[in-house]
């Protein structure tokens, strides 16, 4: 049973390339997910197909009007699904967060531009509101895109190698190690003798001690 999302947006053609290419684009193509990306416009009330409107009380910028966007969840949401705002206010996104949305059946992915939507639809429509990070972006397509690669990768068969899933930052609360291919030689610069012994009992010891060395520089918060 495959997962289906559907991405509302005044941007669709945002998505395209997305979608289309590398390691999801093949998780498409093969059934692991649906994902169906929608114009919001399309559900616009007059003939300018008009989406958003100044703000009641004044201030600068637009806000997403109700009506379109009632209008078109209530024509794609199903019973049970998991209707997701992408805003800068929402709960942080997070692996854990993202392998719990791969296991829902359906999801409704809301992309917020100009100054926000209209509260009201916040209210009655949305179950979880998700930030990728304390930043803004033009619009939530992005932020949508995100939140559909990072758990895409969860979907089993979308990932060529599932044990990938088990050596990478987060997942295990820490951050990844160091990385080196071939060749062994590169400029002056050697790869670890550790990594060219063979020994994979050392090999796995030397990884875990410079993730714990990366997540203690870069984000202490992690080994809470």
């Amino acid at each position: 049973m495959s997962l289906t999302i559907d991405v509302l947006t005044l941007f669709p053609r945002m998505l395209d390339g997305f979608l289309a290419e590398s390691i999801l684009g093949k998780g498409i193509a093969a059934g692991h997910l649906a994902v169906k990306v929608h114009d919001l416009r399309n559900w616009a009330v007059d003939k300018h197909r008009t989406a958003d409107d100044r703000p009641f009380g004044g201030g600068a910028g637009m806000v997403m009007k109700p009506e379109p966007v009632f209008s078109a969840i209530e024509q794609v949401q199903t019973p049970g699904c998991r209707r997701i705002y992408l805003t800068p206010d929402g709960t942080p996104f997070t692996s854990a967060i993202a392998r719990e949305l791969s296991q829902q059946q359906h999801l409704v992915l809301l992309s917020g531009h100009y100054e926000g939507i209209d509260q009201r639809i916040r209210d009655r429509l949305i179950d979880q509101e998700l930030s990728i990070g304390d930043y803004v972006l033009t619009n939530g397509t992005l932020a949508a895109a995100v939140v559909i690669d990072a758990l895409a990768r969860f979907i089993p068969g979308v990932l060529g190698e599932e044990k990938s899933l088990t050596h990478e930052s987060f997942t295990s609360k820490l951050l990844d190690f160091p990385q080196y291919t071939r060749p062994a030689e590169f400029r002056g610069m050697s790869v670890p003798e550790v990594l060219l012994s063979g020994n994979h009992a050392e090999i796995e010891k030397w990884r875990y001690a410079r993730q714990l060395e990366k997540t203690r520089q870069v984000r202490p918060d992690l080994l809470k």
